[in-house]
């Protein structure tokens, strides 16, 4: 038996890079995983690799009536909700003299009212003890050039973890950060224009972390798997750091 044996789980941002490798990890470990994402194509693809234990629901966290339908899917199967991974977030370079109205608009949207939205229209579906997981990252602390806007929207990821964990506590629902180093995905070589420079960035990344090297996706999962597992059960308002030392040496 695995750990998450008859649990149910939604893993957002599910189809791809750590999102789908948490999936693949909640589902080995027993849940039966709700995934959802903005491409349809890139889901049906993920539920293949997951298997018969994923079900994939298309759409976007920031789109309250998509929230609604995925909730409800999951709702009509009867069996509430053990664990919520609010993974889906956006990333991009901005210096402060590019920062646009659009650029931060879309970055706080996503990252920070979609998550908000994501956890507050669960509440109902949550079961007694459940474990909810956020995404944060180690650009809150590291004051990354381009990256202020993004590193400001996984703060506020940071603290709505703490004020829910108080929150959520007589439900005995256990709120926690995962933040994660550089990671290998693809939504990392994403930020780059082209796969020469892409290939600079993951070179240059490396390079920073005590370990040598990024993060695997798999490494962040098992991760993901501990805090929604009971092995985790004293667990709660806490940031779990998967950096291969970045922020901590």
């Amino acid at each position: 038996m695995g750990l998450l044996e008859g649990k149910t789980a939604l893993v957002t941002g599910g189809s791809a890079g750590i999102g789908l490798a948490s999936a693949v990890r909640l589902a080995d470990e027993g849940a039966h995983v709700f995934i959802t994402g903005r491409r349809k194509a890139e889901l049906d693809a993920a539920v293949a690799v997951i298997g018969s234990a994923a079900t994939a629901v298309t759409g976007d966290i920031s789109n309250a009536a998509d929230l609604d339908r995925l909730y409800e899917t999951i709702r009509s199967r009867g069996r509430g909700l053990d664990i919520l991974f609010a993974n889906a977030s956006v990333a991009a370079f901005a210096t402060l003299e590019q920062v646009t109205e659009e650029h931060f608009d879309t970055l706080f949207g996503i990252n920070v009212r979609g998550t908000l939205s994501t956890v507050q229209k669960a509440l109902p579906l949550l079961n007694d003890g459940a474990s909810v997981i956020l995404n944060g990252s180690t650009n809150v602390d590291a004051g990354s050039e381009a990256f202020g806007v993004y590193a400001a929207t996984k703060a506020a990821t940071r603290s709505f973890a703490r004020t829910w964990a108080n929150e959520l506590r007589g439900r005995g629902i256990r709120v926690n950060t995962i933040t994660p180093g550089p990671t290998d995905t693809p939504g990392l070589s994403g930020l780059a224009p082209d796969p020469e420079q892409a290939a600079g960035l993951r070179r240059q990344l490396a390079a920073r972390v005590p370990l040598g090297r990024l993060g695997r996706p798999e490494e962040i999962a098992a991760a993901v798997a501990f805090l929604a597992s009971e092995q985790s059960s004293f667990i709660t308002g806490s940031s779990l750091y998967v950096d291969g030392g970045l922020n901590q040496i």
